[in-house]
């Protein structure tokens, strides 16, 4: 690219999008800014305002500024920004991040999530791995997280470019260890199987919620099932990987729904689960029905551990990528959940196996 290109990019990019508004991307494909279309019929959020258990600190800190010279030098995504995710300023100042690959377009309208959403027809960075391989060299990372926008665009929905990345990860940090957070390829077992042949430690890929909501909640071209089949993929053809999923609370889902969930987990071989309560990111997206208290979350730690899991991270702010490297810590991460149930009702918590 040259330098009057960069340049002409750059003064693009800089040109700020209304939440909802349509505009052209520096590739020159059109896209939705925060996934959602402006509502003139939003609903207002049921839940009411938000508690206090769901304070966020604002980023800041030298860690947090190097990071993100290191995203922007090296024209990577990450879901931390693009997400709108609260922990952002903890996470990078712990040296840990999520990277987003293949851009930052989803071909999907999943109606919880801030990611912006157009079709990039094909448009593929060719020098993403060997980017986000010289960006974990460069944060000296032993952990991070690799994820991506749905591209349904490309006929094996990105997972030979997801290799490649992981792949050139391995050769540059090769003691870090990897967890690809993937998307549901439409089911492809043979675009799993091209994920877990570049090696990575964790594969997960998330159902988001409980399987009546799933319509309303995620894109149309997902499915509950669909997850499933992926995560089962996973388990049964990557012997040494661990498999894992995260849930969103909040959206109107039932105890006994949520069970369920575990249980289709457990049952596909799923090892790792996060559970967070959905936050709301544009007024254009779904309201949250309510909002989830601590100590739930602990509760549900607790049945998520009885029913075989190997961690439960769970909490008000737990986002699937949530200090990742702690999950197999069995210490929630770190997370602190207030009235945090007893060892005896953790024992007495329903089995899912």
């Amino acid at each position: 690219m040259t330098s009057r290109a960069r340049t002409a990019l750059t003064a693009l990019e800089a040109i700020p999008v209304v939440s909802g508004a349509k505009y052209r991307t520096a590739h020159g494909f059109s896209a939705i800014r925060d996934g959602q279309k402006r509502r003139a019929d939003a609903l207002e959020d049921r839940a009411g305002r938000k508690p206090p258990w769901l304070r966020a600190q604002l980023p800041s800190g030298k860690r947090y500024l190097r990071l993100k010279q290191l995203m922007r030098s090296h024209r990577l995504a990450t879901v931390c920004e693009e997400s709108h995710c609260p922990n952002i300023g903890e996470c990078w100042n712990a040296g840990t991040a999520t990277l987003m690959l293949m851009g930052g377009v989803c071909t999907r309208t999943c109606r919880f999530c801030a990611v912006d959403t157009g079709n990039p027809g094909g448009w593929l960075d060719p020098q993403e791995p060997r980017n986000a391989a010289e960006t974990v060299r460069l944060m000296g990372l032993g952990y991070v997280v690799l994820t991506s926008v749905d591209r349904d665009d490309l006929p094996d929905g990105g997972a030979s470019h997801f290799a490649s990345c992981v792949e050139a990860i391995r050769r540059a940090s090769p003691k870090t260890a990897i967890e690809v957070l993937t998307p549901d390829f439409r089911g492809s077992e043979q675009a799993v199987r091209a994920v877990l042949a570049s090696g990575p430690t964790v594969f997960a890929h998330n159902i988001e919620t409980v399987r009546r909501l799933t319509g309303r909640v995620r894109d149309p071209r997902a499915g509950y099932d669909q997850s499933l089949k992926v995560l089962e993929a996973a388990a049964s053809l990557g012997k040494d990987i661990l498999t894992k999923s995260s849930i969103m609370l909040g959206l109107g889902e039932r105890r006994e729904e949520v069970r369920q969930a575990m249980l289709d987990l457990r049952s596909r071989g799923v090892s790792l689960l996060t559970l967070g309560q959905y936050l709301r990111p544009t007024p254009h997206h779904l309201p949250v029905e309510r909002f989830i208290p601590p100590a739930e979350f602990a509760e549900w730690r607790a049945e998520g551990l009885a029913a075989g899991f190997v961690e439960v991270v769970a909490g008000p702010l737990v986002r699937s990528s949530y200090r990742a490297e702690r999950a197999l810590m069995k210490n929630n991460a770190g997370v602190e959940l207030d009235s945090a149930p007893s060892p005896a009702a953790a024992i007495a918590a329903p089995a899912f196996s």
